[in-house]
């Protein structure tokens, strides 16, 4: 999955970037909100963290032009203003989650999970389609013929973003796009290379290829 952080506090920042790397996701960090929407205009994000107190636009501000696109991205915005009408402004503008500073990066991480649990109206951290499911805490797969099975970063990664949409067609750029950062150098068979690792763990069927367009999960049986 691929995150945008809005966040102008270099500290901050650096941290949240870390530990969204550590935990398996493509985290691309801007510091201003102008910044943020012209990333929302060129790059599909699965999340966007957002701060409120940002230089040029704020991020209230900001959150109500991404609403105002009709970009229903998820969004959770991270900010030391605690006061109610703040926090009725953010929530009622179209946030998913409101969670105030400082906070441990473990409960961000589960917040994150809890709004993608929500959008995908599931009660449990797992993704599914009925042939393969992937735990969003521990990032091990099962099958019906196999169990908590270990995933790499990069193979979690590549199987969470297929899952999020079992029955779509994901070309190489898209999951390239889902899978790595700004920054991150892509080499030309990455993708599968990973597709093959994903097979051999788990099954050859459990990624089918499209001839000429890319690679999907069957929808959910």
């Amino acid at each position: 999955m691929r995150i945008l952080l809005v966040e102008d506090d270099p500290m901050i920042g650096d941290a949240i970037q870390g530990a969204l790397t550590d935990a398996s996701y493509a985290a691309d960090w801007v510091k201003d909100g102008l910044n943020a929407l012209s990333a929302l205009d060129t790059q599909h994000y699965d999340m966007v963290l957002l701060d409120l107190g940002l230089p040029g636009k704020d991020g209230l501000e900001v959150l109500a032009s991404i609403r105002a696109r009709n970009n229903p991205v998820p969004l959770l915005i991270l900010t030391a203003r605690d006061s109610l009408d703040d926090r009725l402004r953010g929530l009622d503008g179209g946030a998913d989650d409101y969670l105030l500073k400082p906070f441990d990066m473990a409960e961000l991480l589960a917040r994150m999970r809890a709004v993608l649990r929500r959008k995908s109206g599931s009660a449990l951290p797992l993704l599914g389609n009925g042939v393969v499911s992937l735990d969003l805490l521990t990032k091990q797969a099962s099958t019906d013929s196999q169990s908590g099975i270990t995933l790499s970063s990069r193979e979690f990664a590549l199987l969470q973003a297929l899952l999020i949409r079992p029955g779509a067609i994901l070309s190489r750029s898209e999951l390239e796009d889902r899978l790595y950062g700004w920054g991150n150098e892509v080499e030309s068979n990455a993708i599968e290379f990973l597709i093959h690792s994903v097979r051999r763990k788990l099954g050859s069927h459990i990624i089918k290829n499209v001839r000429g367009m890319g690679w999907m999960v069957s929808k959910n049986v």
